[in-house]
């Protein structure tokens, strides 16, 4: 989703592949879940190596990034594609998309709101939650980079898409990407 989104926006794209099995990129180096209970259990210069190689390379190509753009004068909406799974502690998780966002900031407020309306026009059969599966506030990359950039030049949207659509045909996936960026491209000419 985000190589789909970064070239019809013609926008910089930092992706990852690492599992959170490994290590969860999204989270902030303190919290308990950045690393899983497995690598819990490793020694800690095994962590630190992990940190050192995947986890900072990652998070500071992004900050990067966006200061980069902010330096150039841009405004930066950064959307941080990710991926939930349909049932969780078997609990069925009632969303085909989420779009995360901290409702404190008026501008991600605003442009969640018009992306969802984009896509109930485009696929009127999904489910498009705001704040949904997750708190758009809670502990992550886009709480971070808040902190570092003030509301007028960052707005940082969390994408999340349930993982049965990924699951579908290729035909289906690639249809659903094409759903995606055209919406989101309506909600910013909006």
């Amino acid at each position: 989703m985000a190589r789909t989104l970064s070239s019809a926006f013609s926008a910089v794209l930092v992706a990852s592949t690492v599992s959170r099995l490994l290590v969860d990129l999204n989270r902030s180096p303190s919290h308990r879940a950045v690393y899983s209970a497995v690598i819990r259990k490793a020694p800690p210069d095994v962590r630190r190596e992990i940190y050192r190689r995947y986890y900072l390379p990652y998070r500071t190509a992004v900050e990067d990034a966006v200061r980069a753009a902010v330096r150039r004068g841009y405004r930066v909406v950064h959307i941080s594609a990710h991926s939930f799974a349909p049932i969780l502690d078997r609990i069925v998780r009632r969303a085909d998309v989420g779009l995360l966002y901290d409702p404190h900031r008026r501008s991600e407020q605003r442009l969640c709101a018009l992306w969802q309306s984009a896509m109930r026009v485009r696929a009127p059969d999904w489910r498009v939650r705001r704040n949904y599966p997750y708190k758009g506030n809670s502990d992550g990359l886009t709480r971070y980079l808040r902190l570092k950039f003030g509301s007028g030049v960052y707005s940082g949207i969390e994408l999340e898409i349930n993982q049965r659509m990924i699951g579908n045909s290729a035909r289906g996936w690639e249809q659903t990407r094409s759903t995606i960026v055209a919406s989101l491209r309506a909600a910013l000419d909006m």
